[in-house]
């Protein structure tokens, strides 16, 4: 269904009685036009081993500045392997599909691999392969570095696969280069509420979303592949965490045919990005983004979007979450008087668009909004013109601390006005020609 919010209305819910219309309008095109998406899987051929005792014991005593080496093989493991308060640690496999850790038969611990507590970490030349929950999660530590790493679920995707391929969070120093990751069921390459990141150089696919960079300060994301994603690339505020983000810089990336369907579990914030999507910026600040190949991305190329609209569209889960750290949608967001869900200075430029598709996505909500309101000429850029109580300033100009900026050529761009069901609806905004 299409979701119509209304600030004026708490919870910023209108299911309008248009839908109805709307959804009739669209069962012809939808059954002649909606995609059936296969089902995409990873079927490893494996000869498992075990050497779970004996690589426990080194992570468990491992000293500082010391390397851990993993040998050729495929590897199984009933428990996590914990590194925990070490320093100056390098665990090293003989290369990606040569070393491989699976966590199949995992019974005790939601991780893979857990780091916490650490200072100076890398892990390199490895596969992970199946944790119950997040295959590596690396938590308080300041300097981490994946390099070369290989993070997947086996079988089809499924919403039962864990929320992180790679999953930093509250750390400091990340590095994550040349990694390729799939499975997700929320993000394969995930940073959060860290700082000073580099992104660069991964692939990542068969995710709900490639590369999310959340609630973080200081990142670059720069020469990934992100394809057939759920959406390529996100960069997002949430509400209850312990920063803010800011100052992030997205460049240099192919992100192309994010066209998988949503398989996140519903109720997670990003169960509600929808299939067809390049890039999401929600609710952050000081976000640029340029110099991207972006392209048949089939709903939206870039979205920018408030978190009022994320919870709009959220839908309530089905069951209580198990070994999952994904991240659910907040009703009560505005009582955190730290968080603003509002996206402000994010300045769009000198991106290179291209779509095949004259029909969007049709198995998502901004699909048939699209498809309703601009036919086959559907833009490639759009905010959802949702505005901050002090989005004007008393002269009646844009208060600069929500600046929104796009300096494309030769491309569509839109404001929704979702707000308002979309009545004031402008495309080609002149409000958005602008630069920061």
């Amino acid at each position: 269904m299409i979701i119509f919010i209304s600030t004026n209305i708490s919870p910023m819910r209108n299911v309008s009685k248009k839908l109805t219309l709307i959804t009739s309008l669209f069962v012809i095109v939808a059954i002649l036009f909606a995609s059936c998406d296969s089902t995409p899987g990873y079927e490893p051929a494996r000869d498992y081993k075990s050497i779970e005792k004996a690589l426990m014991t080194q992570f468990l005593l491992a000293r500082d500045s010391s390397v851990i080496k993993l040998e050729e093989g495929h590897f199984i493991f009933k428990n996590s392997l914990i590194l925990d308060s070490k320093k100056h640690i390098t665990i090293r496999g003989k290369g990606m599909d040569k070393t491989v850790l699976s966590f199949i038969l995992q019974e005790e611990g939601a991780e893979g691999i857990r780091v916490a507590n650490c200072e100076n970490i890398v892990l390199e030349d490895f596969t992970v392969e199946d944790a119950a929950g997040d295959n590596i999660k690396v938590t308080d530590t300041k300097g981490i570095t994946f390099r070369r790493i290989k993070s997947a679920w086996t079988g089809e995707i499924s919403e039962d696969n864990g929320a992180y391929a790679l999953y930093p969070v509250i750390c400091s120093d990340v590095l994550i280069e040349e990694c390729e990751v799939l499975g997700a069921s929320d993000a394969g390459v995930y940073v959060g509420q860290s700082e000073n990141v580099i992104i660069r150089n991964n692939k990542v696919y068969w995710n709900v979303a490639g590369i999310e960079s959340e609630n973080s300060e200081n990142v670059e994301i720069y020469g990934n592949k992100s394809y057939n994603n759920t959406g390529g690339i996100l960069v997002f505020d949430l509400p209850g965490l312990t920063r803010n983000g800011r100052n992030v810089k997205v460049y240099n990336n192919e992100v192309y045919e994010n066209n998988l369907f949503n398989f996140a579990p519903k109720g997670n914030i990003v169960a509600s990005v929808p299939p067809g999507t390049g890039m999401t910026i929600m609710a952050t600040r000081d976000v640029e983004v340029y110099n991207n190949k972006i392209s048949n991305n089939n709903t939206i190329s870039i979205g920018i979007v408030s978190y009022e609209l994320m919870a709009a569209m959220s839908e309530k889960p089905d069951k209580q979450p198990g070994n999952s750290s994904a991240k659910g949608v907040d009703e009560n967001f505005q009582t955190d008087e730290r968080y603003n869900p509002y996206p402000g200075r994010v300045f769009v430029h000198d991106n290179e668009y291209s779509n095949n598709s004259l029909i969007p996505k049709m198995d998502n909500d901004f699909g048939k909004l699209f498809m309703l309101k601009f036919g086959l000429d559907r833009p490639h850029v759009v905010w959802d013109g949702i505005q901050a109580p002090d989005y004007l300033l008393a002269s009646g100009e844009i208060n600069p601390d929500y600046r929104i900026c796009v300096q494309e050529t030769g491309i569509k761009t839109a404001i929704l006005d979702a707000a308002h069901m979309f009545e004031g609806l402008e495309s080609n905004p002149a409000s958005l020609n602008c630069s920061l």
